[in-house]
């Protein structure tokens, strides 16, 4: 992927607001942060490529990290190399994605245990947060307890969002607590969409994430140091945009809630000022 083509895929997405207002610096890291991420999503989410084949790109990307890290060809992890050594990001959080992909990969996941949902949202999501919270210039520990919280907030935002399109290639990232304390017994994920009850078991998942996004503000509102627009605008966004999911619930037929691009455009302003 060339440069432009990355940064036409971060000005296409939710992240673009709040990481445009970053020092040059700063910013070409979260691009290649996003870069990363992108990458091996789309490894896991291809659909055409066979799971063997699909896992096989991830080892070679964990492969190149460990390069990376130790001083050897770093094949396509290459362009990480800049940000690694401006900002000390942590091999571990890379292999963490990777990680959480792999869970995609070995098998579509189902009505997992939260427990197992926790570890994924950990790794596909608060993982980017750690790496996220260094290029911030946050100290280790506000910088680890925003990228706990806000990393589960919004990978928990992302599953009630996209409950539709997930269970349209045979994923459904509800938790099993949530579908029983619905009266739920799943069987396929196209009967689990046609339940009336799949309003009652996406709003259970949705207190958690409330609760989450509670913790990210607080620890937002003490102004930690730390270049902290981005993430202000991320927690505003999506925490709006949980509440326009819950004001409209999950029944059939369900209707994909945005936030407005103005709405995040508005936002940076005033945080840029704020900060």
């Amino acid at each position: 992927m060339t440069d432009a083509a990355q940064k036409a895929q971060v000005a296409s997405s939710s992240f673009y607001a709040g990481m445009r207002m970053l020092p040059r610096r700063e910013r070409e890291a979260m691009f290649a942060i996003y870069r990363f991420c992108r990458i091996v999503d789309d490894i896991a989410d291809d659909q055409q490529a066979p799971r063997e084949g699909r896992g096989a790109m991830l080892d070679v990307w964990r492969a190149d990290i460990a390069a990376l890290y130790r001083g050897g060809d770093a094949g396509a992890a290459a362009f990480l190399a800049g940000p690694v050594a401006d900002f000390a990001l942590a091999e571990a959080d890379f292999i963490a994605v990777i990680d959480g992909m792999q869970m995609d990969v070995e098998a579509d996941i189902r009505w997992p245990d939260y427990a197992t949902l926790d570890l994924y949202c950990d790794r596909v999501a608060t993982a980017v947060g750690r790496l996220s919270v260094r290029v911030f210039g946050m100290e280790a520990g506000p910088g680890e307890r925003l990228a706990h919280h806000l990393g589960r907030a919004l990978q928990l935002t992302n599953i009630l969002r996209d409950i539709d399109e997930d269970a349209g290639i045979g994923r459904v990232y509800l938790p099993a607590e949530a579908l029983a304390a619905a009266g739920i017994a799943p069987t396929t994920p196209e009967a689990l969409l046609a339940d009336v009850r799949l309003d009652a078991a996406a709003r259970w998942l949705a207190v958690p994430a409330q609760e989450h996004y509670r913790e990210a503000a607080a620890i937002l509102a003490a102004r930690p140091k730390g270049l902290l627009t981005a993430p202000r605008l991320m927690e505003v966004a999506y925490a709006r945009l949980l509440r326009g999911m819950i004001a409209q619930g999950w029944h059939s037929p369900r209707r994909r809630v945005r936030v407005a691009r103005w709405r995040l455009a508005l936002a940076a302003i005033w945080y840029s000022l704020w900060r």
